[in-house]
């Protein structure tokens, strides 16, 4: 049955890319393809791991795989190797980190005339050049709960090269999460600004989606190099915790860093995230249901969440979602607060975002090219949003290691 739906889908979004595609111009084409893209926040290898596909080919039904990456003009991306909460209980989210990075390894080196994993600062200029898309090792959720520096630097010496300092939406020892209502750090302790200044040391990005907005605060009070919120929104327009205040926001520019932001209309529109919470009972980011007082074999772990991969967005009517020019919309109201430098995508594709109107997976980004023309964007803030400013930020993070 879930072949069947699965199949399905695939011939609906193929349907429905034939009748984006006439949406798109030339010019837009052109644009976005002359554009370095670099997506923010792509989730990757969870549903390799649990049903054994290939990321070399193109999948039924998700969002990700390498094929229609590069049918959405995409050069490079944050390749987010997520950690859920079903994990921490049985303390496997080492474990599973390691397990994700060396599959992560296996498909790229497999796929290798399409895909390379970037390490240092220039790898993404010499990939590109080579015709391929860059893969930045990024990890969603915890390293290790008590933010141990030794296994820290072991997965940057496996290739991690950005990663998230809270647990998700889970409460760890060191930095505190948004949407979790254990706080143990009171934002960020003193063993998370040894986590900080590590990272600045390694050169790795320091992701700061899911902070509490303690945290971010802290953060930006410790690091020596800019910050990233790799998938994100403004509270201002929808007053949920996993949203960024403007305060917030400033702090994050006047660093230096960027805010990407996240493609589904969850964040952005309340609207559809109100409908979202009512049908589901809960909000999004509600992890009540995973017990810390029942530890289960990692096996097990995995027999449960494999089922939730891909993970995918709602069938909510087509009335409530934005359409891509209305997304585009949120990114200028940002513009107004931080500017045009600080800006990104983060689409969180394959993580369960509902996009805009007529966008299904990663192929349809031209589309928001299209939508930015049609608002009247110049083309230089065009290049910045789909990947300037993101790597800009890298390059400057990756230049400070020691």
């Amino acid at each position: 049955m879930k072949e069947s739906i699965l199949f399905r889908r695939a011939l609906l979004g193929a349907a429905c890319a034939i009748a984006l595609s006439a949406q798109v111009s030339e010019r837009a084409r052109k644009v976005h393809s002359d554009a370095f893209v670099f997506d923010g926040h792509v989730h990757v290898m969870n549903r390799q791991l649990h049903d054994g596909s290939d990321i070399g080919q193109r999948l039924k039904g998700g969002q990700v795989d390498l094929p229609r990456a590069k049918d959405g003009g995409v050069d490079a991306m944050l390749f987010s190797l997520y950690i859920p909460e079903e994990y921490y209980p049985g303390r496997f989210e080492t474990k599973h980190a390691l397990r994700l990075i060396d599959l992560a390894q296996k498909q790229i080196a497999a796929n290798s005339d399409k895909i390379a994993i970037a390490l240092t600062r220039g790898d993404l200029d010499r990939i590109h050049k080579q015709g391929k898309i860059a893969a930045v090792l990024d990890l969603e959720g915890g390293f290790d709960l008590d933010g141990d520096l030794g296994v820290l630097r072991s997965l940057h010496r496996l290739g991690l090269r950005s990663a998230q300092l809270p647990a998700h939406n889970w409460a760890n020892q060191f930095a505190d999460s948004c949407c979790s209502a254990q706080k143990h750090a009171g934002g960020l302790n003193e063993h998370g600004r040894a986590v900080v200044r590590e990272m600045n040391r390694l050169g790795m990005l320091i992701n700061i989606s899911h902070a509490a907005d303690t945290t971010v605060e802290q953060v930006l009070e410790t690091s020596s190099a800019p910050v990233v919120a790799t998938h994100h929104g403004m509270r201002a327009l929808n007053d949920i915790p996993r949203n960024m205040p403007d305060a917030l926001m400033k702090k994050l520019a006047a660093k230096g860093g960027v805010i990407g932001f996240h493609i589904g209309n969850e964040f952005h529109n309340r609207k559809m995230f109100d409908w979202r919470t009512k049908n589901a009972g809960k909000p999004f980011w509600d992890t009540s249901a995973v017990k810390k007082e029942e530890p289960l074999t990692i096996e097990l772990v995995d027999r449960r969440v494999a089922p939730t991969f891909p993970m995918m967005g709602t069938n909510a009517p087509e009335d409530l979602l934005f359409t891509p020019e209305e997304w585009i919309g949120v990114i200028e109201r940002a513009i107004t607060v931080v500017g045009e430098d600080h800006v990104a995508l983060g689409s969180d594709f394959d993580g369960g975002p509902t996009p805009p109107k007529g966008m299904h997976d990663i192929a349809d980004l031209p589309r928001l090219t299209q939508a930015m023309l049609n608002r009247g964007w110049p083309e230089a803030r065009i290049r910045k949003f789909l990947g300037g400013n993101l790597l800009r930020v890298y390059r400057q993070v990756a230049a400070g290691a020691k």
